[in-house]
């Protein structure tokens, strides 16, 4: 039987050190990343998503960032096609592919442990959709798509707004697939501890906040990104697009948005956790690590 070709990704909440670890690695096994981060695929949208810098980058080789314009919807679909070119090219380079990135929705598309529905976005139902709630978002769903209802993040509103879009056309959303992927994968988890986690969110966002944010998201919007479309971009865009149009003080904007980003990573470890193919280390433990990338790559 051929081997599959291997290829490594590196999971766990915001704030937790995913890219550095990827960087570390990628030095190390002659790695190149690509990112499975559903907004840092746009332009100008750096420090609300903790992009990665030139600096940071060390001369490592990194994919899918900066790809598109923030005003154009990139779906699932978009990256499971991209991600897996970029993956290719890598693979006839001799280079070990590393995934990092917080959309782990998009990492088990490409792991085809999911189905992305090519269903193209209709800016007339996302504007109907964008004046309803939360609530009725995921109501509707349930009333359309009652098994997606229970697995759909419904805190996510691009999330809920995208899932009402494939079931308007397609009747509902794709369910798990059981196609085998054509790669050999090594998922590596990083387990930080709550409070240290929690430091961390704190800590980047004030750094966030400090080197900019605010100006970032106000140029965004200057550039002709509406309010609208910030609110769909994520926490950041969202609570400092409200802080913008005068809805909340920078005080309150600042704290909501700490616990905000603080509930988000509880979510995205509870997705995580669903997968035992994950196989868990600490921080601490780098070296634990580059010895089981190794013994992954040799066998």
């Amino acid at each position: 039987m051929r081997t599959r070709p291997k290829v490594i990704a590196i999971v766990g909440p915001t704030s937790s050190g995913k890219t550095a670890l990827s960087i570390a690695l990628a030095k190390k096994y002659h790695g190149e990343i690509i990112s499975a981060d559903s907004r840092q695929v746009y332009k100008g949208m750096d420090l609300g998503t903790g992009k990665v810098t030139p600096e940071e980058m060390d001369g490592i080789q990194h994919h899918l960032l900066d790809i598109v314009e923030p005003t154009e919807i990139y779906t699932g679909a978009d990256f499971k096609r991209d991600a897996t070119a970029a993956l290719e090219k890598i693979l006839k380079r001799g280079s070990c592919p590393i995934i990092a990135g917080g959309t782990f929705f998009y990492l088990d598309l490409l792991r085809n442990k999911l189905s992305a529905a090519p269903v193209e976005p209709d800016e007339t139902l996302r504007e109907k959709l964008s004046a309803l709630s939360n609530a009725t978002l995921l109501e509707m769903i349930f009333q359309k798509d009652p098994a997606r209802a229970t697995t759909i993040d419904r805190d996510n509103r691009r999330r809920l707004i995208r899932a009402l879009e494939i079931i308007e056309a397609v009747g509902t959303v794709p369910p798990t697939t059981t196609e085998p992927s054509p790669y050999d994968w090594l998922i590596i988890g990083i387990n930080i501890e709550k409070e240290t986690l929690h430091k961390n969110i704190a800590t980047r966002l004030q750094a966030r906040l400090d080197a900019g944010l605010i100006e970032e998201v106000s140029n965004l919007y200057a550039a002709g990104v509406s309010h609208q479309r910030l609110e769909s971009l994520g926490l950041e865009y969202r609570y400092i697009s409200r802080y913008l149009q005068g809805i909340y003080t920078k005080d309150e904007m600042e704290k909501l948005l700490e616990t905000k980003i603080k509930q988000f990573a509880k979510r995205q470890l509870t997705w995580l956790k669903r997968d035992a193919t994950i196989e868990w280390f600490t921080p601490l433990e780098q070296e634990a690590i580059f010895a089981r990338v190794q013994q992954f790559l040799q066998k």
